[in-house]
């Protein structure tokens, strides 16, 4: 399908949506200030679910299976199978978010640490490639890049802050391994809350995010592709609002000379979100702890990380690995994100096994 029909296509859909442009109505629609004091967002692991967790982890050793071959059975979970799968519907149908606190972070190498998080992960989903490279567990950590200046490189590679975005995928995790020496807070905000606020005080904001807009591939097109997708910001499917946003990759499909000049309410209408997001209200801070695990639904969440300063020891430099995943409750999705999502199928047809050797590392990220 070429680019022109699709837009034709998502301009037709939201036509057909226009009516279904009302307040949403979810736990989904939370405010920083009313849930940063609370703890509904953690769950705390006990004593006999970090057990389980240690057996688990013996049990996939003891396999030779390796990631990304490691499936949930490799890593089998009792008591706490049946709790992740309430945590699950509370990501995916609930706050959209949670945080897993308590595992011991110093019981276990970063190897370590990266099996029990895939094999948790596995219990919530399938990971997807994050790169052209087939990264499926990723690693966060300062490589020294600039996303701004190089069109290659990526936010996570980087010590700055990271604005406000989504991912390609149905849940983000991360799971932090280091801490920094300043800095680097997690934030997120709720995009349903966004929504609703630009809904009561600039309805035709909204109905401008509705409509599609042009994001840079980042040169990680594949062949006979565009190297920009098209999609709107807000998205209805089926009765339920989904989210794609990453400003960084609107601002920088502007260097393609086919792709539309953004119009001035299309400026003014990113720039709302991300004034919304930013203001204490709605953004909820958490500082992630070593071994904490942060699970967030891309479809009503925006996350986001302040600038770090890291310390000069190789070993205590911010580290944090990180999964795409998709699950099955959202195996229906709207066929707005149809095309990005291919990319990461294409990727994951030759997945690459996680590597901890940053100097390699740094090599086969510049691409």
């Amino acid at each position: 399908m070429s680019d022109i029909n699709n837009v034709d296509i998502l301009r037709e859909e939201v036509t057909m949506r226009e009516f279904e442009l009302e307040q949403v109505i979810s736990r989904a629609a939370w405010l920083g200030s009313d849930i940063q004091t609370g703890d509904e967002w953690i769950y705390r692991l006990s004593e006999l679910e970090i057990a389980e967790i240690d057996a688990a982890l013996r049990h996939l050793q003891s396999t030779g299976q390796q990631i990304p071959d490691v499936r949930k059975e490799h890593f089998p979970l009792k008591r706490f199978a049946r709790t992740l799968r309430l945590l699950q519907t509370e990501i995916e149908n609930g706050l959209g978010i949670m945080l897993i606190r308590g595992l011991p972070r110093d019981r276990y190498s970063a190897e370590e640490m990266g099996l029990i998080y895939w094999g948790i992960g596995a219990h919530l989903g399938r990971a997807v490639a994050q790169n052209a490279q087939g990264d499926v567990l990723g690693h966060v950590r300062d490589l020294g890049r600039d996303q701004y200046k190089d069109m290659h490189a990526r936010g996570y590679q980087t010590a700055s802050l990271l604005p406000f975005h989504n991912d390609s995928c149905d849940i983000v995790g991360l799971c932090c391994l280091e801490t920094a020496k300043d800095g680097g807070l997690s934030a997120v905000a709720s995009s349903v809350s966004v929504y609703n606020a630009l809904l009561r005080s600039r309805p035709d904001l909204v109905k401008v995010l509705t409509q599609p807009f042009y994001a840079d591939r980042r040169g990680e097109e594949s062949e006979g592709q565009k190297p920009y997708y098209v999609t709107p910001i807000f998205i209805w499917h089926k009765g339920r609002m989904f989210n794609r946003f990453n400003r960084t990759f609107i601002d920088s499909a502007q260097r393609f000379n086919e792709v539309p000049r953004l119009t001035p309410l299309q400026i003014e209408a990113l720039d709302a979100i991300a004034a919304l997001c930013k203001d204490p209200t709605f953004r909820l801070d958490m500082k992630l702890e070593r071994g904490d695990m942060q699970f967030v639904n891309n479809y009503c969440v925006l996350h986001s990380r302040t600038a770090y300063e890291d310390h000069q020891e190789e070993g205590r430099k911010r580290h944090l690995l990180r999964l795409w995943l998709r699950t099955p409750a959202f195996e229906d999705f709207p066929s707005a994100l149809r095309d990005r999502y291919q990319d990461m199928d294409k990727w994951r047809a030759n997945p690459r096994a996680p590597s901890y050797n940053f100097v390699t590392m740094k090599e086969v990220t510049t691409h």
